[in-house]
């Protein structure tokens, strides 16, 4: 296969992320009011299943190294963390708001790279960084006064943190060798089995429209999960990352056609601004 057409799969497949994911977000959030932990079981376990027969039909071997299997842990519960946090800053926020606060994951995978795993890092990406944090600003509007949409907000940031950290795992573990099965696998299972016990001390009844929908939400979730990782096989990060953005164009679109949603002039001004430092660092890794 060529680069090129090797390049050109590896777009499809991460707009195809994009997509399930945006959908998995839709979703969660017209599923209504239920408890957090609940939606995201319901998303947790759809995962577990379909990455549970992914690893086994892989032939992947299981890397049982203590270094490695603490390192994957950690992954798991930053990435439970960030999965967390965005559901529940879905449920507080515009779909459209709270995926942009989950994409600014990669700016904080760049810092934390740089200090736990020494990567170098120049000073023009810290300053596309800071870029970044002015368009956050536009977008979470804070004041001295403490609200419910202030307070998703910190959480939604919390979640771009945690999964930054979760991505900065990744990139760890695949310097150590392991299977991408397994990393996939050790996340869905864990997050999993940290929401049971929540679930159990607090859940609702659910309709058969709430099930429907959690349902679709996980195979958005699927396909998402796995889309990202047939993109990465394809072609490097530094080729197709900033499609990844597709997710906050995707659910603005899903917003204001089943939810009415339309995003102030400030939260556009800010995803402007996080997608412009987005697309100069994206050609700045390209050129280095």
């Amino acid at each position: 296969m060529d680069k090129s057409s090797s390049v050109t799969k590896g777009i499809f497949f991460i707009i195809v992320s994009a997509f399930g994911f945006s959908v998995m977000n839709l979703c969660v959030t017209l599923a209504g009011d239920l408890p957090t932990f609940q939606k995201a079981l319901f998303r947790n376990a759809g995962a577990l299943i379909v990455s549970a027969i992914m690893f086994l039909k892989s032939g992947d071997k299981l890397d049982t190294q203590i270094g490695d299997l603490g390192l994957l842990l950690l992954r798991a519960s930053l990435g439970s963390i960030g999965l967390f946090a965005n559901f529940y800053a879905l449920d507080h926020m515009m779909i459209s708001d709270a995926s942009m606060l989950n994409k600014l994951a990669p700016f904080f995978t760049l810092i934390l790279s740089a200090i736990f795993l020494r990567e170098k890092t120049s000073w023009k990406q810290y300053m596309f960084v800071l870029i970044a944090f002015i368009g956050l600003l536009f977008i979470v509007k804070p004041t001295m006064e403490f609200t419910e949409s202030l307070g998703a907000s910190i959480v939604g940031i919390i979640g771009g943190i945690a999964a930054g950290a979760a991505y900065a795992c990744v990139r760890g573990l695949g310097k150590r060798g392991m299977p991408s099965s397994q990393v996939v696998l050790g996340f869905s299972l864990v997050s999993t089995i940290i929401a049971i016990p929540f679930v159990i001390n607090d859940h609702a009844p659910m309709s058969l429209k709430q099930v429907l929908l959690l349902s679709v939400a996980a195979l958005g979730a699927t396909f998402g999960q796995f889309g990202i990782t047939w993109a990465y096989r394809c072609a490097p990060s530094k080729e197709i990352s900033i499609f990844d953005y597709f997710t906050v164009i995707f659910s603005a679109l899903w917003g204001f056609i089943f939810l009415s949603q339309v995003p102030d002039i400030y939260s556009l001004f800010g995803y402007l601004i996080i997608f412009s430092s987005a697309l100069l660092m994206f050609f700045y890794n390209k050129r280095h």
